[in-house]
């Protein structure tokens, strides 16, 4: 984790997904608010050459624009590739600090989060990306998100009219993959 984002966290993610092209992908990212936002780089299911290559466009957007750039998997790789931080379970330490978050989906995962930097903690509302799952809702997310010891992303069908309902129902933030593509 560079020195800039150790003050304070971005409430507004871009989370990455295969559904969406890299084009649409890259122009959504180049729209997020200088120095106010971050992304989550996932792709899991890319081939691992393309993946790089992507994250790599994507980095280069994030320095250009001050963003946080989480890569999702591995502590080693996040180092490796240089991004700010790493999303998800890997606990180990790494070669350079890193910035850690984790999803939630339960209250097993949710207590598992503790020691994070940060949680998205989803689905809030149903969303195209999980068809047919179970969305938390408000009072269970709300629920939830009280017993997270930090900052919490509501992520899930969010989008920006939504901002003021969050903040009542315990959300620092905002993730979304479609909620930023348009």
């Amino acid at each position: 984790m560079s020195r800039r984002h150790r003050k304070k966290l971005p409430g507004l993610w871009l989370m990455t997904d295969e559904r969406v092209s890299e084009a649409a992908l890259l122009a959504a990212a180049a729209r997020l608010p200088r120095g106010r936002a971050g992304i989550v780089f996932r792709h899991y299911r890319t081939q691992a050459r393309q993946r790089r290559v992507l994250f790599e466009a994507l980095r280069t957007i994030a320095r250009r624009r001050r963003l946080v750039l989480m890569l999702a998997g591995s502590a080693r790789d996040a180092a490796a590739w240089q991004a700010d931080g790493v999303h998800g379970g890997d606990r180990r330490a790494s070669a350079r600090p890193l910035l850690r978050s984790r999803p939630a989906h339960d209250r097993r995962e949710a207590v598992e989060a503790r020691g994070a930097d940060l949680c998205f903690l989803s689905p809030l509302f149903p969303t195209r990306s999980h068809p047919g799952a179970p969305a938390l809702g408000r009072v269970r997310f709300a629920m939830l998100a009280g017993g997270i010891d930090a900052p919490v992303m509501a992520l899930g069908g969010v989008r920006r009219s939504h901002a003021r309902m969050l903040r009542g129902i315990g959300a620092d933030g905002w993730a979304a993959i479609d909620g930023l593509m348009s």
